[in-house]
């Protein structure tokens, strides 16, 4: 049975009214723990410039509408799996961005710590480059080996 973070208590009346609605409480959020979390629902969020060694940059802003259907356990630092980089209590999960034309990898997040942090992922271009025309995310559960495909949508 997988954990989950509701706790339900059962009436000491066993076989009453109340034990048979726990039950299948319990039952019901066994198979939606089994199911998984739904793919991301990305979305733009606007873009900003900056400035960053010198050079001038163009941030576009994403957020995964859904956000809250991910539990925070799917955030928590990781040091058992292998490290990003030098961070060797990266996350459970990554999310990676990619450019839908050739599939590219263009940014990633290795150290979000709770499901809020999915609305504000990003990735920069510098001043006068063309952006992609449409990015995608990829969540990566590197605990269970399970990744989520997130829709595909445009950069204007």
């Amino acid at each position: 049975m997988v954990a989950t973070e509701r706790q339900v208590t059962m009436n000491s009346a066993v076989g009453s009214k109340n034990a048979s609605m726990v039950f299948v409480v319990l039952v019901l959020s066994c198979v939606n723990s089994l199911a998984g979390p739904p793919n991301p629902q990305l979305a733009y969020a606007g873009k900003q410039p900056y400035t960053a060694n010198g050079q001038q940059w163009v941030r576009y802003n994403l957020r995964v509408v859904n956000w809250n259907a991910y539990p925070p356990y799917l955030f928590v630092p990781s040091p058992q799996l292998p490290p990003c980089g030098n961070n060797h209590n990266a996350s459970r999960t990554w999310v990676d961005i990619y450019n839908r034309t050739n599939g590219t990898r263009i940014n990633g997040f290795c150290a979000l710590r709770s499901p809020n942090d999915l609305l504000r992922l990003w990735f920069a271009v510098k001043v006068g480059a063309t952006p992609p025309h449409w990015v995608y995310i990829v969540m990566k559960d590197r605990l269970t080996q399970t990744n989520h495909k997130s829709n595909t949508i445009p950069i204007p």
